[in-house]
Protein backbone atom coordinates (compact mmCIF):
# COMPACT_ATOMS: atom_id res chain seq x y z
CA UNK A 1 0.00 0.00 0.00
CA UNK A 2 1.30 3.44 -0.89
CA UNK A 3 0.20 6.70 0.66
CA UNK A 4 0.61 10.45 0.74
CA UNK A 5 1.90 12.20 3.86
CA UNK A 6 1.55 15.93 4.37
CA UNK A 7 3.29 18.06 6.97
CA UNK A 8 1.66 21.46 7.36
CA UNK A 9 3.87 23.93 9.22
CA UNK A 10 3.68 27.58 10.28
CA UNK A 11 5.78 29.91 8.15
CA UNK A 12 5.31 32.76 10.64
CA UNK A 13 6.93 30.59 13.34
CA UNK A 14 9.75 29.57 10.98
CA UNK A 15 9.06 25.86 11.45
CA UNK A 16 10.20 24.82 7.95
CA UNK A 17 13.49 23.31 9.25
CA UNK A 18 11.56 21.19 11.78
CA UNK A 19 9.07 20.08 9.10
CA UNK A 20 11.84 19.30 6.60
CA UNK A 21 13.76 17.26 9.19
CA UNK A 22 10.64 15.26 10.07
CA UNK A 23 9.95 14.75 6.35
CA UNK A 24 13.48 13.38 5.91
CA UNK A 25 12.98 10.98 8.82
CA UNK A 26 9.69 9.70 7.36
CA UNK A 27 11.06 9.36 3.83
CA UNK A 28 14.07 7.44 5.10
CA UNK A 29 11.88 5.04 7.08
CA UNK A 30 9.05 4.62 4.56
CA UNK A 31 10.72 5.16 1.18
CA UNK A 32 9.01 2.08 -0.29
CA UNK A 33 5.60 2.75 1.26
CA UNK A 34 5.08 6.43 0.43
CA UNK A 35 4.06 7.79 -2.95
CA UNK A 36 4.50 11.36 -1.86
CA UNK A 37 5.50 13.51 1.09
CA UNK A 38 4.41 17.14 0.89
CA UNK A 39 5.42 20.16 2.94
CA UNK A 40 2.50 22.59 3.14
CA UNK A 41 3.13 26.16 4.32
CA UNK A 42 0.56 27.42 6.81
CA UNK A 43 0.11 30.13 9.43
CA UNK A 44 -1.17 30.58 12.95
CA UNK A 45 1.12 28.14 14.74
CA UNK A 46 0.04 25.10 12.74
CA UNK A 47 2.13 21.90 12.76
CA UNK A 48 0.00 19.00 11.56
CA UNK A 49 0.95 15.64 10.04
CA UNK A 50 -1.61 13.90 7.83
CA UNK A 51 -1.69 10.50 6.15
CA UNK A 52 -4.13 10.93 3.32
CA UNK A 53 -6.93 13.03 4.83
CA UNK A 54 -6.41 11.72 8.38
CA UNK A 55 -4.66 13.90 10.95
CA UNK A 56 -2.16 11.69 12.80
CA UNK A 57 -0.40 14.46 14.75
CA UNK A 58 -1.47 17.97 15.70
CA UNK A 59 0.89 20.18 17.70
CA UNK A 60 -2.07 21.96 19.31
CA UNK A 61 -3.24 18.70 20.88
CA UNK A 62 -0.01 16.77 21.42
CA UNK A 63 2.85 19.30 21.35
CA UNK A 64 5.78 18.90 19.00
CA UNK A 65 6.26 15.28 18.05
CA UNK A 66 9.19 13.04 18.69
CA UNK A 67 10.01 11.42 15.35
CA UNK A 68 9.37 7.92 16.75
CA UNK A 69 5.80 8.85 17.71
CA UNK A 70 5.04 10.15 14.21
CA UNK A 71 6.75 7.14 12.61
CA UNK A 72 4.52 4.82 14.64
CA UNK A 73 1.38 6.73 13.61
CA UNK A 74 2.39 6.68 9.94
CA UNK A 75 3.50 3.03 10.10
CA UNK A 76 0.17 1.97 11.61
CA UNK A 77 -1.58 3.42 8.56
CA UNK A 78 0.77 2.64 5.67
CA UNK A 79 2.77 -0.43 6.73
CA UNK A 80 1.20 -2.26 9.70
CA UNK A 81 3.58 -4.87 10.98
CA UNK A 82 6.71 -3.08 9.73
CA UNK A 83 9.36 -2.89 12.41
CA UNK A 84 10.86 0.48 13.18
CA UNK A 85 14.06 -1.14 14.41
CA UNK A 86 16.05 0.47 17.21
CA UNK A 87 13.70 3.45 17.51
CA UNK A 88 10.94 1.13 18.75
CA UNK A 89 12.91 -0.49 21.53
CA UNK A 90 12.30 0.70 25.05
CA UNK A 91 15.09 1.14 27.55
Amino acid sequence: MSARVEIEYCTQCRWLPRAAWLAQELLTTFEAELDELALKPGTGGVFVVRVGDEVVWDRREHGFPEPTAVKRAVRDRVAPGKTLGHSERTS
